[in-house]
């Protein structure tokens, strides 16, 4: 880390999320930024409010709190958190931070295959305000990030006796194939993060677990009335792939996803254990990573690289 004291009072770690609201009352204007100023759909709204009543509204900004103190302390500079898609927004942090003396941000976003965007999107608030802004590439196959997701999913497969019988289905956001086609590595950095995953699982396990890739929570259309083709396959595709091939049990690591929110709690928890039970199957889900001190030990060590 550059710097001594005084130095690091000008030095600050930005962490940037997606995003969530605090009101439902918020989430027509989210959903509105999400489809990039489309206006929301009501059929929309209606169903993100659904969702959001039946979790009892999203964790994500809390825990997002927690892994800035958490980390602060580890690094000796100050953490801060924000949001691409709502409040608060990066670029208004990035300014706030600028009048408070910083003049130098490691960023690391909390998506870990998307960091590139994340990067893009703050680094434009950071030249207005002639902060010098270093932000962390793509860490999806950190060997620590899957590490982490691979104690878990052990931690949490069936007796051996079982094992044989399970099929663990590695899940992470679906994105339109647009996205894809426009050169970005997301499903490739996905799929290669989840082989790192299956190749360490299987070598503590002597059981025949099959593992699967699947892409979750599609959107429904381009937003111009065009049905948009999303990445696959899909949950329901996945879960019949695991019936036809004879497993009796799904384990759900949702890899692509660092912290409880809408898609784990809801997509998942909810959804997905009502299509896997509807096809005879066992559901369970791998803990999320949240604040635990393997995540931090791998932001850590991003944000000192950057420092």
């Amino acid at each position: 880390m550059r710097g001594g004291a005084d130095g690091a009072m000008t030095v600050a770690t930005l962490l940037v999320s997606h995003g969530t609201v605090q009101h439902l009352d918020e989430l027509e204007a989210f959903a509105t930024n999400i489809r990039r100023g489309r206006p929301a759909p009501r059929e929309l709204v209606s169903e993100l409010r659904r969702k959001y009543e039946a979790i009892g509204g999203s964790p994500l900004n809390a825990i997002n709190a927690q892994v800035a103190s958490k980390l602060e302390r580890r690094l000796g500079v100050r953490v801060v958190w924000a949001n691409r898609l709502w409040k608060p927004y990066a670029r208004d942090v990035i300014a706030t931070l600028s009048v408070q003396g910083v003049r130098r941000i490691a960023l690391v976003p909390l998506a870990q295959y998307s960091a590139h965007v994340y990067g893009a999107d703050a680094r434009e608030a950071a030249d207005a305000h002639g902060v010098e802004l270093s932000c962390a590439p793509n860490w999806g196959d950190s060997p620590a990030l899957c590490e982490a997701f691979a104690s878990r999913i052990v931690s949490a497969l069936p007796a051996s006796s079982q094992a044989d019988s399970t099929a663990v289905m590695m899940t992470a956001h679906s994105l339109p194939r647009s996205v894809l086609e426009s050169g970005d590595p997301y499903e490739r950095d996905v799929r290669a993060a989840g082989e790192r995953i299956a190749a360490a699982v299987r070598a503590r396990l002597r059981a025949h677990t099959g593992f699967f890739v699947a892409f979750q929570s599609q959107g429904v259309s381009a937003g111009d009335g065009r049905r948009a083709e999303w990445l696959g396959p899909d949950l329901p595709t996945t879960l019949d792939r695991a019936v036809e091939r004879g497993y009796r049990h799904v384990l759900v690591a949702p890899i692509g996803f660092l912290a409880d929110h809408v898609e784990i709690l809801y997509d998942l928890d909810v959804e997905a254990r009502a299509m896997a039970q509807g096809r005879g199957l066992t559901f369970a889900r791998v803990p999320s990573l949240n604040s635990d001190d393997d995540l931090i030990d791998v932001l850590e060590g991003i944000a000192r690289s950057l420092l």
